[in-house]
């Protein structure tokens, strides 16, 4: 694995580790795709760090199980402001 990638991985995983970021917030702080993002998480980085890789998967999958949540309130809050 080239050392930028690496370097790239590590620190995806600490933004994510420290603001509970999802894949999206991620992607738009670091200027890289949402591929990207998933990719560094859930193949490069066990590679580097078993343990940090456990904790990020942690943090996808209560991102992945409120999903629906941020979605309706999302939708409730555009039609909120359409109707105003």
């Amino acid at each position: 694995m080239q050392e930028y990638i690496r370097k790239r991985v590590l620190e995806i995983c600490y933004y994510m580790l420290e603001t509970k970021a999802t894949v999206r917030q991620a992607a738009a702080v670091f200027n890289v795709s949402k591929s990207t993002v998933h990719k560094d998480m859930t193949e490069r980085l066990p590679s580097i760090n078993k343990k940090l890789a456990a904790q990020v998967k942690e943090v996808l999958e209560f991102n992945k199980a409120e999903r629906h949540i941020r979605g309706g309130e999302a939708t409730r809050k555009k039609y909120q402001e359409m109707a105003n």
